[in-house]
């Protein structure tokens, strides 16, 4: 019998209830859902879920508090969903316990891969050789690093050479998704302060690196400039899926 993973969606607006089911049940997972805490505990208690998809804002009892009640409980994989697109809402629900963070308007494609992608961090030992592999893959806008490999490949399938200094800068722009980074912050990540290199040549090691990647996809430019302040890597990052 094949295994099909328990996603629990907890949503209170029932048409992205029943829109998320039925997309999600196609690519073999069984469905299941709740429009409030109540809810959830009671699926919870009917079903041995694997994963949650839990919005931010719910009747009652907001998705925050919710998550920090489930985690008191068990080590579940939870997703956030939420319409607030400030990077100070994703780390606080990060910080209480969420796995991923999925900011409304979404494709329902990306949350798969979400989903495929947390399930299996958690499904493999968190010291096992599986879980250092995946640690080390990262996806992003059709892009996958693979710092095991040190390979960079393209959406289009090209394979990227970096230099040793651009190679630690893209680490350090995955690890850090959509937060702003200043000149003396990346200098101090990417190692530049123990070869005494000055903040000025982050700008030419951001512009070297924009130029690959701009190459590679048809000129999109996924780095910004925020004036006088640094820079950010400006789109989602999803660790652990191959």
């Amino acid at each position: 019998m094949t295994f099909k993973a328990k996603v629990l969606i907890v949503d209170d607006d029932e048409d992205i209830n029943s829109l998320l089911a039925n997309y999600l049940r196609p690519y073999g997972f069984e469905t299941h859902v709740a429009v409030d805490g109540t809810g959830m505990r009671t699926q919870l208690a009917a079903h041995a879920i694997d994963l949650i998809v839990m919005d931010v804002e719910l009747p009652e009892t907001d998705g925050l508090s919710l998550t920090r009640e489930v985690r008191q409980q068990t080590q579940m994989p939870i997703i956030m969903l939420s319409a607030r697109t400030d990077p100070y809402d994703r780390v606080v629900g990060l910080e209480n316990g969420a796995d991923d963070y999925v900011v409304k308007p979404f494709e329902p494609r990306e949350l798969v891969a979400r989903i495929q992608a947390v399930l299996r961090r958690a499904a493999v030992s968190s010291d096992g050789p599986e879980a250092r592999a995946l640690a080390n893959v990262y996806n992003f806008q059709g892009w996958t690093l693979d710092r095991e490999s040190r390979s960079l490949l393209a959406p289009s399938g090209l394979t990227v050479a970096l230099s040793h200094a651009e190679f630690r800068l893209l680490c350090t722009f995955l690890q850090t998704p959509r937060q702003l980074l200043s000149r003396e912050q990346l200098l101090e990540l990417v190692g530049g302060r123990q070869i005494g290199a000055g903040v000025r040549s982050i700008d030419l090691l951001v512009s070297r690196l924009r130029q690959k990647l701009m190459a590679a996809s048809e000129g999109l430019d996924i780095i910004k400039t925020i004036r006088g302040k640094g820079y950010l890597l400006d789109l989602p990052v999803v660790q652990g899926c191959a």
